[in-house]
């Protein structure tokens, strides 16, 4: 009886230990399997990360190529940027020499244009004083210069002869209205007409300006005799 309970006692306690194996074989697999999850999530989530890591590598290994091209274009840049400074730096040296150039052209033309100037005053004024000799303020009428013997009419050029003939049959005239109808320079007739008047051959009028020249009554007669003269030759 006692061994019949044993028996019973030992299966139940088999069962019962059994089933608890089974139970525990159960749960072993499912935490297993929970585990096999975990691990191939894990797995997954490793290898994209893995992926993301070298995704990121590539990434920094293009920076860093980026970078370096960069560093090589700044590099670049900085040797432009000297040889610049270099040419600027030229470019100032050169523009102050420049400057000085054209300050000593400046100063040379306004001292060329000074001396131009002053030789056009003086021209201006010898031309002034040989179109209109210089006489006394209060005179109008020159003194006489009486006419030279020896320096009548035999001295003379055609020119002046056909002047003194002019003046001596239409009267006063002047230097301009003289050289319209002698045909010559403004300076040429000055200088005849100045001949004339200091040889004795003319009186001058300075009361005002041009001045009139007219012949000596002197002259006139001389010059009236000399053409009876001819005409009692040529009779």
């Amino acid at each position: 009886m006692f061994a019949v309970i044993l028996s019973t006692l030992t299966i139940v306690v088999c069962y019962v230990y059994y089933r608890q194996l089974q139970k525990v074989r159960k749960e072993y697999e499912n935490a297993k399997a929970v585990v096999d999850d975990i691990v191939f999530s894990f797995n997954r989530q490793l290898k994209q990360e893995a992926e993301r890591v070298g995704l990121i590598a590539c990434k920094v290994d293009a920076a860093i190529s980026k970078g370096d091209n960069a560093k090589k274009a700044v590099e670049d840049v900085c040797r432009k940027v000297e040889s610049l400074e270099g040419r600027v730096n030229s470019l100032a040296s050169e523009k102050e020499v420049n400057t000085k150039r054209v300050e000593e052209i400046a100063k040379t033309l306004q001292e060329s244009i000074n001396v131009q100037r002053d030789l056009a005053a003086r021209l201006a004024a010898v031309e002034e004083r040989t179109k209109y000799p210089a006489v006394a303020s209060d005179a109008k009428i020159e003194a006489v210069i009486p006419i030279k013997k020896e320096k009548a009419l035999a001295p003379l050029t055609d020119t002046e002869v056909s002047v003194l003939d002019m003046l001596a049959s239409e009267g006063p005239k002047t230097a301009p209205e003289i050289k319209e109808r002698i045909k010559l320079s403004r300076e040429h007739t000055a200088r005849l007409m100045k001949k004339l008047y200091e040889e004795g051959y003319l009186d001058r009028d300075t009361s005002k300006i041009p001045f009139r020249y007219s012949v000596k009554e002197e002259m006139r007669r001389l010059l009236k005799r000399t053409e009876s003269e001819s005409a009692q030759q040529q009779s």
